[in-house]
């Protein structure tokens, strides 16, 4: 404990040192450029994680944003429209909306139904009709699974990145922790200019496992709030869609 407290003393002031006339200077870029083969690759480990995960999240923000803005004016245009058709033809410029995908798979199904449907000459000309409204509604299920899974997509990296690499970081740190006490015997001395460089250095990795992990954490909490919003827009889409079928084609 009086080491850690000296290291700590000695953090705040680099020119501090004890048992020595010369400075030993804590920089975080000497550390890093001094440290070992194992703590470089601990530390390069997590920079490949952390990159990663940045850059899952700025493609998930657009993603996200570009999906939310084409959802609101299909929307508009799907409520506006008095028929399906008209609503397909703006389908192919909103594709970036999950909703497009539910609205063209219900729209695949009732029109698979309505011209499989028996044709009766004698009959006076009415309107189309549906054999079954489960079907459409099953075919809005499976387009309802396969679009949350574009959205979902990638996101569990956020959720690995989050969970693991606070234990690499942790596990540099004891590495460290070892090196220095190993340094220790070598040396044949505990001042603080032969045990601080190992221990900073173990530090070192436990905050790179931090800075990694923590933003991880929040923007995987925030993407996967956001994909349960689309989810929720996707069941209530759904029942408006199976309600104008309903009173439409039965």
């Amino acid at each position: 404990m009086r080491v850690l407290g000296t290291l700590i003393l000695a953090l705040q002031d680099p020119g501090l040192t004890v048992g020595s006339s010369e400075t030993a200077p804590l920089n975080l870029v000497d550390l890093i450029l001094h440290a070992g083969p194992v703590a470089k690759g601990v530390l390069l480990v997590l920079l490949i994680f952390s990159g990663v995960s940045w850059g899952i999240v700025i493609f998930k923000h657009r993603q996200l944003a570009r999906a939310a803005k084409h959802s609101t004016t299909f929307l508009e245009v799907f409520r506006r429209s008095s028929r399906f058709s008209e609503v397909q033809q703006v389908c192919s410029g909103l594709s970036a909306s999950p909703l497009v995908g539910l609205f063209q798979a219900g729209y695949a199904e009732l029109n698979a139904q309505v011209r499989s449907a028996p044709e009766k000459p004698e009959a006076p000309a009415s309107r189309p009709t549906i054999r079954s409204l489960d079907a459409v509604d099953r075919a809005l299920l499976r387009a309802t699974t396969a679009e949350l899974t574009k959205l979902e997509d990638r996101v569990s990296f956020l959720a690995t990145t989050a969970s693991i690499t606070p234990y690499i970081g942790l596990f540099g740190t004891v590495w460290g922790i070892i090196a220095a006490f190993q340094n220790i015997a070598l040396q044949g001395s505990s001042s603080l200019n032969v045990v601080a460089p190992g221990i900073a250095e173990a530090l070192v990795a436990t905050a790179a496992g931090l800075f990694a992990a923590i933003p991880a954490v929040y923007f995987y909490n925030s993407v996967t709030s956001r994909v349960k919003r689309f989810a929720n827009e996707m069941d209530d889409f759904s029942m408006e869609f199976l309600t104008i079928a309903e009173r439409n084609f039965t």
